[in-house]
Protein backbone atom coordinates (compact mmCIF):
# COMPACT_ATOMS: atom_id res chain seq x y z
CA UNK A 1 0.00 0.00 0.00
CA UNK A 2 1.26 3.47 -0.92
CA UNK A 3 -0.01 6.90 0.09
CA UNK A 4 0.52 10.18 -1.79
CA UNK A 5 -0.21 13.69 -0.49
CA UNK A 6 -0.11 16.92 -2.51
CA UNK A 7 -0.33 20.24 -0.66
CA UNK A 8 -1.00 23.19 -3.00
CA UNK A 9 -0.26 25.87 -0.43
CA UNK A 10 -2.93 28.55 -0.11
CA UNK A 11 -4.93 27.20 -3.08
CA UNK A 12 -8.35 27.81 -1.52
CA UNK A 13 -9.79 31.21 -2.39
CA UNK A 14 -12.91 33.31 -2.87
CA UNK A 15 -14.88 34.19 -6.03
CA UNK A 16 -13.26 37.02 -7.98
CA UNK A 17 -15.01 39.49 -10.24
CA UNK A 18 -12.04 39.39 -12.61
CA UNK A 19 -12.64 35.64 -13.03
CA UNK A 20 -16.35 35.99 -13.70
CA UNK A 21 -17.33 35.17 -10.13
CA UNK A 22 -15.18 32.05 -10.03
CA UNK A 23 -12.36 31.12 -7.70
CA UNK A 24 -8.92 30.33 -9.17
CA UNK A 25 -9.60 26.62 -8.57
CA UNK A 26 -12.83 26.91 -10.53
CA UNK A 27 -11.17 28.90 -13.31
CA UNK A 28 -8.19 26.57 -13.64
CA UNK A 29 -8.13 23.53 -15.89
CA UNK A 30 -7.48 20.66 -13.48
CA UNK A 31 -8.24 17.36 -15.24
CA UNK A 32 -6.23 15.21 -12.84
CA UNK A 33 -7.68 16.68 -9.66
CA UNK A 34 -11.14 16.41 -11.21
CA UNK A 35 -10.37 12.79 -12.06
CA UNK A 36 -9.49 12.14 -8.43
CA UNK A 37 -12.89 13.48 -7.35
CA UNK A 38 -14.63 11.30 -9.93
CA UNK A 39 -12.74 8.24 -8.69
CA UNK A 40 -13.25 9.11 -5.04
CA UNK A 41 -14.56 11.94 -2.91
CA UNK A 42 -14.40 15.67 -2.38
CA UNK A 43 -14.94 17.38 0.95
CA UNK A 44 -13.71 20.08 3.33
CA UNK A 45 -11.21 20.31 6.16
CA UNK A 46 -10.52 23.12 8.62
CA UNK A 47 -6.94 23.09 9.86
CA UNK A 48 -6.68 26.28 11.90
CA UNK A 49 -8.60 26.90 15.14
CA UNK A 50 -9.81 30.48 15.30
CA UNK A 51 -7.64 31.35 18.31
CA UNK A 52 -4.44 30.44 16.45
CA UNK A 53 -2.79 32.34 13.56
CA UNK A 54 -4.07 31.41 10.10
CA UNK A 55 -0.63 30.49 8.86
CA UNK A 56 1.07 27.53 7.26
CA UNK A 57 2.83 26.74 10.54
CA UNK A 58 -0.46 25.84 12.22
CA UNK A 59 -2.29 24.57 9.15
CA UNK A 60 0.33 22.09 7.97
CA UNK A 61 0.89 20.76 11.47
CA UNK A 62 -2.84 20.05 11.58
CA UNK A 63 -2.90 18.67 8.04
CA UNK A 64 -0.26 16.09 8.95
CA UNK A 65 -2.43 14.90 11.81
CA UNK A 66 -1.15 16.82 14.85
CA UNK A 67 -3.59 18.80 16.99
CA UNK A 68 -2.20 22.38 16.97
CA UNK A 69 -3.95 23.08 20.26
CA UNK A 70 -1.57 20.58 21.81
CA UNK A 71 1.58 20.76 19.72
CA UNK A 72 1.96 24.25 18.22
CA UNK A 73 4.65 26.38 19.88
CA UNK A 74 5.49 28.86 17.09
CA UNK A 75 6.68 28.98 13.51
CA UNK A 76 10.38 29.69 13.94
CA UNK A 77 11.27 26.57 15.94
CA UNK A 78 9.80 24.43 13.17
CA UNK A 79 12.04 26.15 10.64
CA UNK A 80 14.99 25.75 12.99
CA UNK A 81 14.40 22.00 12.91
CA UNK A 82 14.79 22.10 9.11
CA UNK A 83 18.35 23.30 9.61
CA UNK A 84 19.13 20.73 12.26
CA UNK A 85 19.20 23.37 15.00
CA UNK A 86 18.47 21.96 18.45
CA UNK A 87 16.73 24.31 20.85
CA UNK A 88 17.31 23.50 24.50
CA UNK A 89 14.78 24.39 27.23
CA UNK A 90 14.66 28.16 27.66
CA UNK A 91 15.98 28.84 24.16
CA UNK A 92 13.93 30.52 21.43
CA UNK A 93 13.85 30.80 17.67
CA UNK A 94 12.39 33.86 15.92
CA UNK A 95 11.63 34.15 12.22
CA UNK A 96 13.63 36.96 10.60
CA UNK A 97 12.32 38.21 7.27
CA UNK A 98 14.30 40.63 5.14
CA UNK A 99 11.67 43.09 3.93
CA UNK A 100 11.20 46.37 2.09
CA UNK A 101 9.36 49.06 4.06
CA UNK A 102 8.83 52.54 2.59
CA UNK A 103 7.11 55.32 4.53
CA UNK A 104 5.86 52.81 7.10
CA UNK A 105 4.24 50.62 4.41
CA UNK A 106 5.16 46.95 3.88
CA UNK A 107 6.01 47.27 0.19
CA UNK A 108 7.56 43.80 -0.15
CA UNK A 109 7.79 41.09 2.53
CA UNK A 110 10.46 39.29 0.43
CA UNK A 111 12.77 42.27 -0.25
CA UNK A 112 12.25 41.61 -3.96
CA UNK A 113 13.08 37.92 -3.43
CA UNK A 114 16.57 38.72 -2.25
CA UNK A 115 19.13 36.00 -2.95
CA UNK A 116 20.41 33.73 -0.20
CA UNK A 117 23.95 34.99 -0.73
CA UNK A 118 22.82 38.60 -0.30
CA UNK A 119 20.80 37.67 2.77
CA UNK A 120 23.85 36.01 4.30
CA UNK A 121 25.97 39.12 3.75
CA UNK A 122 23.39 41.39 5.36
CA UNK A 123 22.87 39.11 8.35
CA UNK A 124 26.59 38.76 8.92
CA UNK A 125 26.84 42.53 9.19
CA UNK A 126 23.91 42.63 11.62
CA UNK A 127 25.51 39.88 13.69
CA UNK A 128 28.73 41.84 13.97
CA UNK A 129 26.86 44.96 15.03
CA UNK A 130 25.04 43.32 17.98
CA UNK A 131 27.65 40.79 19.12
CA UNK A 132 29.06 42.96 21.92
CA UNK A 133 25.67 44.01 23.30
CA UNK A 134 23.80 40.75 22.80
CA UNK A 135 26.11 37.73 22.78
CA UNK A 136 23.05 35.50 23.27
CA UNK A 137 21.60 36.39 19.86
CA UNK A 138 22.51 34.69 16.60
CA UNK A 139 21.22 35.35 13.08
CA UNK A 140 20.96 32.21 10.94
CA UNK A 141 20.69 32.42 7.15
CA UNK A 142 17.92 30.36 5.61
CA UNK A 143 16.70 30.67 2.02
CA UNK A 144 16.27 34.10 0.40
CA UNK A 145 14.23 36.37 2.67
CA UNK A 146 13.34 33.53 5.08
CA UNK A 147 15.85 33.56 7.93
CA UNK A 148 16.03 33.01 11.69
CA UNK A 149 17.26 34.65 14.85
CA UNK A 150 18.13 32.42 17.82
CA UNK A 151 17.98 33.53 21.45
CA UNK A 152 19.99 31.49 23.91
CA UNK A 153 19.73 33.39 27.23
CA UNK A 154 22.42 32.95 29.87
CA UNK A 155 21.64 30.81 32.94
CA UNK A 156 19.94 32.34 35.99
CA UNK A 157 22.31 34.58 37.89
CA UNK A 158 24.12 35.76 34.77
CA UNK A 159 21.55 38.38 33.76
CA UNK A 160 23.28 41.06 35.81
CA UNK A 161 26.13 41.01 33.30
CA UNK A 162 26.19 43.70 30.63
CA UNK A 163 24.24 42.76 27.54
CA UNK A 164 22.73 39.58 28.95
CA UNK A 165 19.07 38.82 28.33
CA UNK A 166 16.92 37.45 31.14
CA UNK A 167 16.41 33.66 31.12
CA UNK A 168 12.81 34.03 29.85
CA UNK A 169 12.30 36.66 27.13
CA UNK A 170 8.88 35.82 25.69
CA UNK A 171 5.65 34.34 27.01
CA UNK A 172 2.39 33.12 25.51
CA UNK A 173 1.21 36.74 25.70
CA UNK A 174 3.87 37.94 23.25
CA UNK A 175 2.24 38.88 19.94
CA UNK A 176 3.98 39.29 16.59
CA UNK A 177 2.63 39.73 13.07
CA UNK A 178 3.50 37.86 9.88
CA UNK A 179 4.82 40.40 7.34
CA UNK A 180 3.04 38.73 4.42
CA UNK A 181 -0.26 39.66 6.07
CA UNK A 182 0.63 43.37 5.81
CA UNK A 183 1.46 43.66 2.12
CA UNK A 184 0.80 47.23 0.90
CA UNK A 185 -0.48 48.18 4.36
CA UNK A 186 0.83 50.52 7.05
CA UNK A 187 2.82 48.59 9.63
CA UNK A 188 2.31 51.17 12.39
CA UNK A 189 0.04 48.75 14.28
CA UNK A 190 1.93 45.60 13.28
CA UNK A 191 4.93 45.84 15.59
CA UNK A 192 5.48 43.24 18.34
CA UNK A 193 3.48 43.55 21.53
CA UNK A 194 3.79 42.02 24.99
CA UNK A 195 6.70 40.48 26.90
CA UNK A 196 9.95 40.69 24.98
CA UNK A 197 8.51 42.97 22.31
CA UNK A 198 10.84 45.79 23.28
CA UNK A 199 13.86 43.69 22.35
CA UNK A 200 12.39 42.76 18.97
CA UNK A 201 11.43 46.34 18.15
CA UNK A 202 14.84 47.63 19.19
CA UNK A 203 16.61 45.12 16.95
CA UNK A 204 14.35 45.94 14.01
CA UNK A 205 15.05 49.65 14.38
CA UNK A 206 18.75 49.11 14.88
CA UNK A 207 18.98 46.94 11.79
CA UNK A 208 17.31 49.60 9.64
CA UNK A 209 20.15 52.06 10.13
CA UNK A 210 22.74 49.42 9.28
CA UNK A 211 20.93 48.15 6.19
CA UNK A 212 20.32 51.64 4.80
CA UNK A 213 23.90 52.15 3.62
CA UNK A 214 24.96 48.53 3.24
CA UNK A 215 26.92 47.86 0.00
CA UNK A 216 24.62 44.95 -0.87
CA UNK A 217 21.57 47.20 -0.75
CA UNK A 218 23.33 49.96 -2.67
CA UNK A 219 24.19 47.43 -5.38
CA UNK A 220 20.58 46.25 -5.50
CA UNK A 221 19.35 49.82 -5.91
CA UNK A 222 21.85 50.42 -8.70
CA UNK A 223 20.55 47.29 -10.43
CA UNK A 224 16.92 48.46 -10.14
CA UNK A 225 16.05 45.98 -7.35
CA UNK A 226 14.31 46.76 -4.09
CA UNK A 227 16.65 46.86 -1.09
CA UNK A 228 16.19 44.98 2.16
CA UNK A 229 15.41 48.02 4.28
CA UNK A 230 14.49 46.19 7.49
CA UNK A 231 14.40 42.90 9.31
CA UNK A 232 10.98 41.78 10.51
CA UNK A 233 10.96 39.57 13.61
CA UNK A 234 7.99 37.28 14.27
CA UNK A 235 6.84 33.69 14.80
CA UNK A 236 8.83 33.18 17.99
CA UNK A 237 8.68 29.87 19.81
CA UNK A 238 10.40 27.08 21.67
CA UNK A 239 11.01 23.56 20.41
CA UNK A 240 7.83 21.47 20.01
CA UNK A 241 7.74 17.81 21.00
CA UNK A 242 6.01 15.69 18.36
CA UNK A 243 5.44 11.95 18.22
CA UNK A 244 6.93 10.48 15.06
CA UNK A 245 4.57 9.71 12.19
CA UNK A 246 5.94 6.18 12.03
CA UNK A 247 5.23 5.54 15.70
CA UNK A 248 1.64 6.67 15.17
CA UNK A 249 0.86 5.01 11.88
CA UNK A 250 3.65 2.50 11.28
CA UNK A 251 4.56 4.17 7.97
CA UNK A 252 7.80 5.64 6.63
CA UNK A 253 7.36 9.08 5.07
CA UNK A 254 9.18 11.61 2.90
CA UNK A 255 8.61 15.30 2.18
CA UNK A 256 9.36 17.15 -1.05
CA UNK A 257 9.37 20.91 -0.49
CA UNK A 258 11.47 24.02 -1.05
CA UNK A 259 10.21 25.71 2.12
CA UNK A 260 11.98 25.34 5.46
CA UNK A 261 8.70 25.29 7.37
CA UNK A 262 7.59 22.06 5.72
CA UNK A 263 11.09 20.63 5.86
CA UNK A 264 11.11 21.38 9.58
CA UNK A 265 7.77 19.69 10.13
CA UNK A 266 9.08 16.67 8.24
CA UNK A 267 12.13 16.53 10.49
CA UNK A 268 10.02 16.85 13.63
CA UNK A 269 7.71 13.96 12.64
CA UNK A 270 10.58 11.78 11.46
CA UNK A 271 10.16 12.07 7.68
CA UNK A 272 13.08 12.34 5.29
CA UNK A 273 13.37 15.42 3.11
CA UNK A 274 14.06 14.80 -0.57
CA UNK A 275 15.85 17.77 -2.19
CA UNK A 276 14.87 18.65 -5.75
CA UNK A 277 17.06 20.70 -8.07
CA UNK A 278 15.02 23.61 -9.42
CA UNK A 279 12.55 23.70 -6.52
CA UNK A 280 12.46 27.34 -5.44
CA UNK A 281 9.44 27.87 -3.19
CA UNK A 282 8.18 30.43 -5.69
CA UNK A 283 6.23 30.60 -8.95
CA UNK A 284 9.27 29.63 -11.00
CA UNK A 285 9.68 26.29 -9.22
CA UNK A 286 10.31 23.18 -11.31
CA UNK A 287 6.94 21.45 -11.00
CA UNK A 288 7.92 18.55 -13.26
CA UNK A 289 11.04 17.84 -11.21
CA UNK A 290 8.96 17.72 -8.05
CA UNK A 291 6.51 15.32 -9.64
CA UNK A 292 9.30 13.08 -10.92
CA UNK A 293 10.94 13.05 -7.49
CA UNK A 294 7.65 12.03 -5.88
CA UNK A 295 7.16 9.15 -8.30
CA UNK A 296 10.71 7.93 -7.68
CA UNK A 297 10.27 8.19 -3.90
CA UNK A 298 7.37 5.76 -3.96
CA UNK A 299 9.95 2.98 -4.35
CA UNK A 300 11.44 3.67 -0.91
CA UNK A 301 8.67 5.24 1.19
CA UNK A 302 5.15 4.36 2.27
CA UNK A 303 3.97 8.00 2.31
CA UNK A 304 5.24 10.64 -0.11
CA UNK A 305 4.15 14.26 0.42
CA UNK A 306 4.70 17.05 -2.13
CA UNK A 307 4.30 20.62 -0.95
CA UNK A 308 4.14 23.43 -3.53
CA UNK A 309 4.31 27.02 -2.30
CA UNK A 310 3.53 28.72 -5.61
CA UNK A 311 -0.27 29.27 -5.27
CA UNK A 312 0.26 30.97 -1.93
CA UNK A 313 2.95 33.25 -3.36
CA UNK A 314 0.64 34.26 -6.22
CA UNK A 315 -2.08 35.18 -3.73
CA UNK A 316 0.31 37.27 -1.64
CA UNK A 317 1.15 39.19 -4.80
CA UNK A 318 -2.52 39.61 -5.72
CA UNK A 319 -2.12 37.81 -9.08
CA UNK A 320 -5.08 35.52 -9.89
CA UNK A 321 -3.78 34.52 -13.33
CA UNK A 322 -0.44 33.49 -11.83
CA UNK A 323 -2.32 31.44 -9.24
CA UNK A 324 -4.28 29.69 -11.97
CA UNK A 325 -1.06 28.90 -13.84
CA UNK A 326 0.48 27.48 -10.68
CA UNK A 327 -2.55 25.30 -9.98
CA UNK A 328 -2.58 23.99 -13.53
CA UNK A 329 1.13 23.20 -13.34
CA UNK A 330 0.62 21.29 -10.09
CA UNK A 331 -2.22 19.34 -11.67
CA UNK A 332 -0.23 18.48 -14.79
CA UNK A 333 3.23 17.86 -13.41
CA UNK A 334 2.64 16.65 -9.86
CA UNK A 335 -0.86 15.21 -9.41
CA UNK A 336 -1.04 13.57 -12.85
CA UNK A 337 2.23 11.61 -12.68
CA UNK A 338 1.69 10.71 -9.02
CA UNK A 339 -1.83 9.40 -9.66
CA UNK A 340 -0.65 7.33 -12.60
CA UNK A 341 2.29 5.88 -10.66
CA UNK A 342 0.15 5.04 -7.64
CA UNK A 343 -2.50 3.33 -9.75
CA UNK A 344 0.20 1.24 -11.42
CA UNK A 345 1.74 0.25 -8.07
CA UNK A 346 -1.33 -1.52 -6.71
CA UNK A 347 -3.20 -0.52 -3.56
CA UNK A 348 -2.94 3.21 -2.98
CA UNK A 349 -4.57 6.38 -1.72
CA UNK A 350 -3.95 9.91 -2.99
CA UNK A 351 -4.92 13.14 -1.24
CA UNK A 352 -4.87 16.71 -2.56
CA UNK A 353 -5.42 19.24 0.21
CA UNK A 354 -4.35 22.87 0.74
CA UNK A 355 -3.32 24.00 4.19
CA UNK A 356 -5.37 27.22 4.48
CA UNK A 357 -7.16 29.72 2.23
CA UNK A 358 -5.12 32.62 0.86
CA UNK A 359 -7.52 34.92 -0.98
CA UNK A 360 -6.02 36.91 -3.83
CA UNK A 361 -8.23 39.86 -2.90
CA UNK A 362 -6.73 40.27 0.58
CA UNK A 363 -3.22 38.93 -0.19
CA UNK A 364 -3.11 37.26 3.21
CA UNK A 365 -3.81 33.93 4.89
CA UNK A 366 -7.32 33.34 6.23
CA UNK A 367 -9.12 31.01 8.58
CA UNK A 368 -11.70 28.70 7.08
CA UNK A 369 -12.23 25.39 5.35
CA UNK A 370 -10.25 24.15 2.36
CA UNK A 371 -11.31 21.60 -0.27
CA UNK A 372 -9.89 18.08 -0.20
CA UNK A 373 -9.90 15.45 -2.93
CA UNK A 374 -9.15 11.83 -2.09
CA UNK A 375 -9.24 8.62 -4.09
CA UNK A 376 -7.84 5.13 -4.02
CA UNK A 377 -8.25 1.75 -2.40
CA UNK A 378 -11.28 1.45 -0.15
CA UNK A 379 -12.72 4.85 -1.11
CA UNK A 380 -16.05 4.70 -2.92
CA UNK A 381 -16.80 7.18 -5.69
CA UNK A 382 -19.14 10.03 -4.79
CA UNK A 383 -21.42 12.11 -7.03
CA UNK A 384 -19.12 15.12 -7.49
CA UNK A 385 -17.08 15.63 -10.65
CA UNK A 386 -14.86 18.67 -10.02
CA UNK A 387 -12.29 19.82 -7.50
CA UNK A 388 -13.12 23.28 -6.20
CA UNK A 389 -14.53 25.10 -3.20
CA UNK A 390 -18.16 24.90 -4.38
CA UNK A 391 -18.16 21.14 -4.97
CA UNK A 392 -16.35 20.58 -1.68
CA UNK A 393 -18.80 22.75 0.23
CA UNK A 394 -21.74 20.71 -1.07
CA UNK A 395 -20.20 17.44 0.11
CA UNK A 396 -21.16 15.79 3.41
CA UNK A 397 -17.47 14.88 3.96
CA UNK A 398 -16.26 17.42 6.53
CA UNK A 399 -13.45 17.67 9.02
CA UNK A 400 -14.13 20.62 11.35
CA UNK A 401 -11.09 19.41 13.32
CA UNK A 402 -8.67 19.07 10.45
CA UNK A 403 -6.03 17.18 12.40
CA UNK A 404 -8.43 14.20 12.49
CA UNK A 405 -8.35 13.90 8.70
CA UNK A 406 -4.96 12.17 8.46
CA UNK A 407 -6.07 9.13 10.43
CA UNK A 408 -9.04 8.71 8.09
CA UNK A 409 -6.75 9.04 5.07
CA UNK A 410 -4.34 6.40 6.32
CA UNK A 411 -7.13 4.03 7.35
CA UNK A 412 -9.39 4.78 4.36
CA UNK A 413 -12.40 5.43 6.57
CA UNK A 414 -13.81 8.54 4.92
CA UNK A 415 -17.34 7.16 4.65
CA UNK A 416 -17.54 6.99 8.44
CA UNK A 417 -17.17 10.76 8.84
CA UNK A 418 -19.72 11.80 6.23
CA UNK A 419 -22.73 13.40 7.85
Amino acid sequence: MKWGIVIPDGAADQPLESLGGRTPLQAARLPNMDRMVQLGMVGTSDHVPLHLPAGSEVANLSLLGYDPNRYFTGRAPIEAAAQGIELLPGQWAVRCNLVTIVDQVMVDFTADHISTAEARGLLESLQASIAADYPELEFVTGVSYRNLMLLRPKPPGADAMAGCLPPVVFTEDTRTQAPHDWTDLSIVDAFPRGPGSGLLTELMQRAASILAEHPINLARLAAGRRPATHIWLWGQGQAPQLLSFESRFGLKGAMITAVDLLAGLAALVGWDRIPVVGATGYLDTDYAAKGAAAVAALQDYDVVCVHVEAPDEASHEGRPEAKIEALEAIDQHVVGPLLEALQSAGDYRLLVLPDHPTPVATKKHAHGVVPLAVCGTGIAAGPASSYDELAAGESPLRFPRGWEMMDCFIQGKFDAVCH
